[in-house]
């Protein structure tokens, strides 16, 4: 049996806040590349599958190449797609264990 022992801290006192966990970045370097990604992934999906008819069966092992392209699912290729468009225009703020997104200041992104 496992089991699991939390110590609290003594009252008064502020637990310590640690920075959240990195989530996965699945965005490109630009929006053009991200979106030839899509293109050449959903091309081979697209394509194996309409292949078929005409050169049979074994035209669906091109659909695993498109996971190459995709780095992974097509809903990590939409994430992808939402985080290289955001990139640079928000930021996160954690503040006593409590994160919020805000605009991204672009005079603070010149400086640095």
């Amino acid at each position: 049996m496992n089991t699991l022992n939390i110590v609290k801290p003594p009252e008064g006192t502020k637990a310590p806040v640690t920075a959240p966990a990195a989530a996965p970045n699945f965005a490109s370097k630009s929006v053009p590349r991200h979106l030839a990604r899509g293109v050449i992934g959903f091309g081979l999906i697209i394509g194996s599958i309409a292949m078929v008819p005409v050169a049979g069966p074994a035209t669906l092992l091109a659909a695993p190449l498109a996971l190459i392209a995709f780095r992974g699912c097509p809903t990590c290729w939409m994430v992808g797609l939402a985080q290289t468009i955001s990139r640079g225009r928000l930021e996160r703020q954690c503040v006593d264990g409590v994160c919020t997104l805000t605009k991204a200041d672009p005079a603070a992104e010149k400086a640095s």
